[in-house]
C-alpha cells in the first residue's frame, strides 16, 4: 500500500508517533498501523493532486477518512492530522480488546434494521444502528454476540445480506465516548481553521464552511453513524457531478455511481496521475 509514499513521509509519521509503517500483512493486522497507513496514503494522494494544479469544491471523508478531507481543505496540517488519527486509532485498539465489532445489513431499510437492533440490544449484549452507506445498506455495531443475533434475524426478514464485518472495535456508535473524549481532549491543542471549501460532515451529513463543525465531527465521528447517503445527497444538491476517490480502493465510487449514474468518477486506485489530469482539465473545460 505504501510502496510509491515517499520515505520521508513514512520518516515523519515515525518521528511524530514513534510508529514505524511497514507493508507487511502482519502488520496491517494492527489497527494503529492500517489507520496511520491509510492516512499516509491519501496523504500523499493529496499532494500529487495539489502538485497538479487540483483543488476540489468539496470534500468528504468516511470514518478515517475525514482527516485526510480537512487536509485537504487546509483545516487541520498533516502533521496534527497524523497525530491526531495515532490517538484515535490507540485509543480504539484500546477500548474494546476483543468481543466486539461491526456488521452489514443489505436489503432492508434502516427503520427495519432500527426495528430488529430494539429487539436485541441490552446491557449484556449491546448492539446500534450505525453507518448508513446507501438507502439498503446499513451497519450495526456493538458486542459480537448482539450483532450476531440481529443478522440472523436481518436474514428471516429477506435481507439479501447480512456479515459481520473485519471491524474489531464498534465504531459509530454509543460505546465509543471514552475515544471521543480522549480526540476532544487532543484536539484542544490544535489549531484548526475554516475550510476553503466545503466539508461534508460524518455526523449529519450536512454542508459546512466552519472550523468548529469540523472539529465536532473529528471529536464525535466515531459515536454518531456516517451518513455517507446523506452526504451524497448534499452533495449533489450542490452541484457536484464529478468525484474523485483517493487510495486505497474504489467503494466509495461505486456508491456514487449505484445512486447517480451520471456523475463522472475518478479513482487513484486504477488510474494514473497523467490521465487524471486529463479528465478533470477536459470536464472543466466541457
Amino acid at each position: 500500500m505504501l510502496k510509491d509514499v515517499p520515505t520521508e513521509m513514512i520518516t515523519r509519521v515515525k518521528e511524530l508517533t514513534g510508529i514505524e509503517l511497514t507493508d507487511s500483512s502482519q502488520s496491517y493486522q494492527d489497527s494503529v498501523q492500517i489507520q496511520l497507513g491509510i492516512l499516509l496514503l491519501q496523504l500523499f494522494n493529496i499532494r500529487q493532486l495539489q502538485q497538479i494544479g487540483q483543488k476540489p469544491d468539496a470534500v468528504a471523508g468516511h470514518s478515517l477518512g475525514i482527516f485526510a478531507a480537512a487536509v485537504t481543505a487546509d483545516v487541520i496540517s498533516e502533521d496534527d492530522a497524523i497525530k491526531i488519527v495515532y490517538l484515535r486509532s490507540t485509543k480504539m485498539k484500546e477500548s474494546y480488546p476483543s468481543g466486539y465489532g461491526m456488521g452489514a445489513i443489505v436489503g432492508l431499510t434502516r427503520k427495519e434494521v432500527e426495528a430488529i437492533v430494539t429487539q436485541v440490544n441490552s446491557k449484556t449484549e449491546p448492539v446500534f444502528t450505525s453507518n448508513q452507506n446507501a438507502e439498503l445498506q446499513t451497519a450495526v455495531s456493538g458486542s459480537i454476540t448482539g450483532i450476531q443475533k440481529v443478522l440472523e434475524l436481518a436474514k428471516k426478514q429477506s435481507a439479501s445480506k447480512a456479515l459481520l464485518l473485519k471491524v474489531p472495535v464498534p465504531s459509530h456508535s454509543p460505546l465509543m465516548h471514552s475515544v471521543a473524549d480522549d480526540l476532544e481532549k487532543g484536539l484542544a491543542k490544535v489549531d484548526l481553521k475554516d475550510p476553503k471549501c466545503t466539508y461534508l460532515a460524518n455526523f449529519n451529513g450536512h454542508a459546512t464552511h466552519k472550523a468548529k463543525d469540523i472539529e465536532y465531527d473529528m471529536i464525535n465521528n466515531l459515536i454518531y453513524p456516517v451518513y455517507w447517503d446523506t452526504m451524497i445527497d448534499v452533495a449533489q444538491e450542490l452541484g457536484v457531478d464529478t468525484t474523485l476517490e483517493v487510495m486505497p480502493g474504489a467503494t466509495f465510487t461505486k456508491l456514487v455511481k449505484a445512486k447517480f449514474p451520471d456523475f463522472r468518477t475518478i479513482t487513484m486506485n486504477s488510474m494514473n496521475l497523467d490521465d487524471i489530469e486529463f479528465l478533470l482539465n477536459k470536464w472543466k473545460r466541457g
